[in-house]
């Protein structure tokens, strides 16, 4: 059994922050957490007086394991550009678990994170939940798959365009996404399948059931639009990604209850489809009644910068409770998960990080991550 004693807990949940609180970890999860009234002494105590401890933050949309920084084609696995609909392929399939950006993570307080293909593609495949530190690389799957992941706007018509097949259009990129869901949905009607269609069809057919959402990349106000009569048209479950200018429909979304995944923010307009980019955007949202959660689209903005991303949106206008609830609670909620991660409770998983100053501070430190109960050990070192 663990005791991490003394600190500041942030627990995230109705508890509120505890002074002088006492974490008791055994196993993979939360024993206890209260108060200092004392602990069992065959503990393994980790003294955090003068520090805070908090749930180990979520990105809830990045290429970890998938984009790896310090190689080109031989680490680039993120997008299979062959053909705009593939919803059979696996991301768990791609992830190099020694990617460097595993460690970065832990150094930045983030111990889990939802990794999934990339943009190129109309529907790019299954996104897998990973947690960043375990006994082995193996166990680093924390579920799989976990939501699928669709494209609208320039990316698809870029690539595909330079190779003169459809979509060179965003009519064809709505077309090709109906075609697929429709598909997949008249499928479900038929009492036999064909075993390659059936694991063809097999992803779309459970996001058609709900089984998982459709985590859909749309940084413009029409790209989103689109998603949402997409998403009424088949009743579907859908969490916008990246929505750069969510704020200019957030009626739209709020009437639906539809999520943003906002992100990446720390960047320059690279593209025309970021020409709003802005951390005000998280202030507008909140106001505006918009569920969302940080996120960090990594390599776009490397994964440890998380907590940056949610101190900079606290500047321009987020209260700073809701900004932490960004990158803890709110993912865990939105993934479906919130029984297990996203804040210090009995019972949910010990996934927790100690830094040497508020998180939102510049100058603060990760001085202990733990993961399912695991202290992380740089493999590195």
């Amino acid at each position: 059994m663990i005791a991490i004693t003394g600190g500041k807990i942030l627990t995230m949940d109705e508890a509120g922050s505890i002074e002088n609180g006492v974490i008791l970890v055994e196993g993979e999860f939360i024993k206890s957490v209260g108060e200092n009234e004392g602990f069992p002494s065959n503990c393994q105590v980790i003294n955090a007086e003068g520090k805070y401890v908090l749930p180990g933050f979520i990105d809830a949309h990045n290429h970890i394991g998938l984009e790896e920084e310090i190689y080109r084609s031989e680490g680039d696995d993120v997008n299979e550009s062959s053909d705009p609909i593939t919803p059979y392929l696996q991301a768990a399939d791609g992830i190099n678990f020694h990617d460097l950006a595993f460690s970065d993570a832990l150094r930045g307080g983030v111990t889990r994170s939802l990794s999934m293909p990339g943009s190129a593609n109309i529907i790019g495949g299954q996104a897998v939940f990973l947690k960043h530190w375990a006994g082995s690389p193996g166990e680093m799957i924390y579920k799989n798959p976990w939501g699928l992941k669709a494209a609208l706007g320039e990316n698809p018509k870029r690539v595909y365009g330079e190779q003169k097949k459809t979509p060179l259009t965003r009519m064809a990129n709505a077309s090709l996404l109906r075609e697929a869901l429709y598909v997949a949905s008249k499928e479900m009607t038929k009492a036999e399948r064909k075993a390659r269609e059936e694991y063809k069809q097999g992803a779309l057919l459970k996001v058609l059931k709900k089984k998982m959402p459709l985590l859909l990349h749309a940084h413009r106000a029409d790209d989103i639009l689109t998603a949402l009569r997409i998403r009424d048209e088949f009743d579907l479950n859908l969490i916008i990604q990246h929505g750069t200018e969510a704020f200019l429909v957030a009626d739209e979304l709020r009437k639906r209850n539809v999520a943003v995944f906002l992100g990446p923010l720390l960047v320059n307009r690279a593209k025309v489809e970021m020409k709003e980019v802005s951390f005000k955007t998280a202030s507008a949202l909140a106001q505006a009644g918009i569920d969302f959660a940080f996120i960090t689209d990594h390599p776009v903005i490397p994964v440890e910068h998380l907590r940056v991303c949610a101190a900079l949106a606290v500047r321009e206008g987020l209260d700073e409770d809701m900004a932490l609830q960004a990158i803890t609670t709110s993912p865990a909620r939105l993934l479906g998960v919130e029984d297990e991660l996203g804040s210090v409770r009995q019972g949910k998983r010990a996934d927790l990080v100690i830094f040497d100053g508020h998180p939102f501070d510049f100058r603060s430190r990760v001085v202990l991550a733990m993961v399912d109960g695991k202290i992380w050990g740089n493999r590195r070192e």
